[in-house]
């Protein structure tokens, strides 16, 4: 666990020290889990986002984007059920006076239960070798059998509470397994409570005026309230799909693992409408679907997983998360959720406008059915920047430190770099600078030695260190070197901007989902 903790320390530390993410308002000592995206880290994040807007929307003729605003009329938090019912349960340690939700706490320790397997198999695997049959060993390995059905009663008990609303149940739960507490290492719990996770604020010139509202916990409603705006002024006929990226807002009771789980965070969904009875195999599409824009990426098929719930929401009948392997273990870090009518039936009865689409092949109107894909932005970039965080031993028993980014997502393409700051080679590197900047994002970096200089991009996820020298007044070459390999080849500056676009390229990465 140490181990795992280092890591993410590292993660962290890295992230502030090359302009990714600083904590907010840190001059008046922070803000608890708000976060601000630096230089380096508002790029990624604008990139992420694009490669998925670019998947989702421009690549599916049957699918548009909207923006719609954070204010939303209250009602539509009493429809959607966020009012009555998005809460979390808490519970309290006596002794640390620390604040958790209870079913991560449970579902904490199941995963450490789950990593000791993972474990035991590790280890059998390296005694056995080539003759090792992994499945045979878990149906067979007493130490695994017996852990299993640990994870199996945990899970069983944990449903039960979570859909009984027992709350002493919960407390219960928590004490039979012996959790403690992770900072205080007590028992002494509290009893479990319920907790609305909405913001509320008020919307009006004067106190006796104004409005109660809520600042959005999720961007979903924004897209069921425009459906039918939507489809009639795009004249779409199901199925079809409504995509949107933003804000949502959270009071969360534990955020914690840095910007895995913030108070504000960015969201991008989509949410396909359907006809009522075609859901399981839209479902079985998004998944897949998904999965493939996940792997597009190339950061290791290992390290992604479906889980698929076992208490489903109320309006649900069917739901897996895209799990990912986060430095701290596997998190979800995408949904897919098979939503059936509720949204827009709920809607339909509070705001009293009928939300039907007329099917004119059946000659018949109906509610149309939701599938959602719902991806945390934040979650992503995280995913992305641990899973690209790498310390490599060279040959020469030195080390470099070295953030291995897609290069579509990369902030900065390429940085020119003047071996010397004199001889006109300052003047030629400025050149190819702002002959490249229209199509790419590139900087110029004289300071420090030229190696010193190569290992700070390495660091800072440039795909591209492009090198001016003597020989490029001679003959109009200069060095390019690679990132992830540190190869270096000699290329007219003509060239340059086909080698860059051909790694860097949106359309060669998304056509891996083909």
């Amino acid at each position: 666990m140490a181990n795992q903790d280092d890591t993410f320390k590292k993660v962290i530390s890295h992230a502030k020290e090359y302009g990714y993410v600083f904590q907010s308002s840190e001059i008046y000592d922070g803000l608890s889990a708000v976060y601000d995206y630096a230089q380096n880290g508002a790029e990624l994040k604008k990139n992420i986002r694009d490669y998925w807007w670019r998947a989702m929307v421009q690549m599916n003729e049957n699918i548009v984007g909207i923006d719609a605003a954070i204010f939303m009329h209250p009602t539509t938090w009493k429809a959607s059920g966020h009012v009555d019912a998005f809460n979390d349960p808490l519970i309290d340690n006596k002794d640390s006076k620390k604040r958790y939700r209870a079913d991560v706490l449970v579902e904490d320790f199941r995963e450490k239960i789950s990593e000791k397997i993972e474990k035991d198999i590790t280890k059998a695997k390296k005694r056995f070798g080539d003759a090792f049959d992994e499945k045979q060993f878990r149906e067979t390995n007493p130490n695994v059998i017996r852990r299993q059905n640990q994870i199996n009663e945990i899970t069983e008990r944990l449903t039960k509470v979570q859909e009984e609303g027992d709350l002493e149940g919960f407390k219960q739960l928590i004490l039979d397994l012996g959790i403690i507490c992770p900072l205080s290492g007590s028992k002494n719990w509290t009893d479990v409570k319920q907790f609305n996770l909405m913001f509320g604020t008020k919307l009006g010139a004067s106190a006796e005026t104004a409005m109660d509202l809520y600042l959005r916990p999720e961007t979903a409603q924004g897209i069921f309230v425009n459906f039918l705006n939507v489809q009639k002024t795009s004249r779409l006929k199901i199925p079809f799909g409504i995509a949107q990226t933003g804000k949502a807002f959270r009071n969360e009771i534990v955020a914690r693992q840095f910007i895995f789980r913030m108070r504000e965070f960015e969201q991008m969904e989509m949410q396909f409408f359907i006809k009522p009875g075609t859901q399981g195999e839209w479902y079985e599409h998004w998944k897949a679907h998904r999965m493939k824009w996940h792997l597009s990426l190339g950061m290791g098929e290992d390290n992604y997983r479906f889980h698929d719930h076992e208490k489903l929401a109320h309006y649900a009948d069917a739901a897996a998360d895209i799990e990912f392997k986060f430095p701290f273990g596997f998190k979800e870090l995408e949904g897919i959720h098979s939503r059936t009518d509720f949204d827009l039936k709920a809607h339909e009865e509070y705001s009293g406008k009928k939300l039907q689409y007329f099917d004119h092949e059946d000659n018949a109107s109906y509610t149309p059915y939701v599938l959602e894909t719902s991806i945390g932005l934040d979650r992503m970039f995280l995913a992305v920047f641990s899973n690209s965080l790498q310390e490599e031993e060279l040959e020469n028993g030195t080390t470099r430190t070295v953030l291995k980014l897609p290069s579509v997502l990369a902030p900065v393409k390429a940085a020119v770099l003047p071996l010397i700051k004199r001889d006109g080679l300052p003047e030629v590197a400025r050149k190819i600078v702002e002959e490249l900047k229209w199509d790419f994002n590139i900087i110029y970096d004289e300071k420090d030695a030229v190696g010193r200089r190569y290992r700070r991009q390495d660091a800072n996820g440039t795909p591209f260190c492009i090198t001016v020298d003597h020989d490029t007044l001679e003959d109009n070459t200069v060095t390019i070197r690679h990132r992830d390999t540190m190869a270096q080849e000699r290329v007219n500056i003509d060239n340059l901007r086909a080698i860059i676009k051909k790694e860097v390229d949106v359309r060669n990465w998304l056509m891996k989902m083909k």
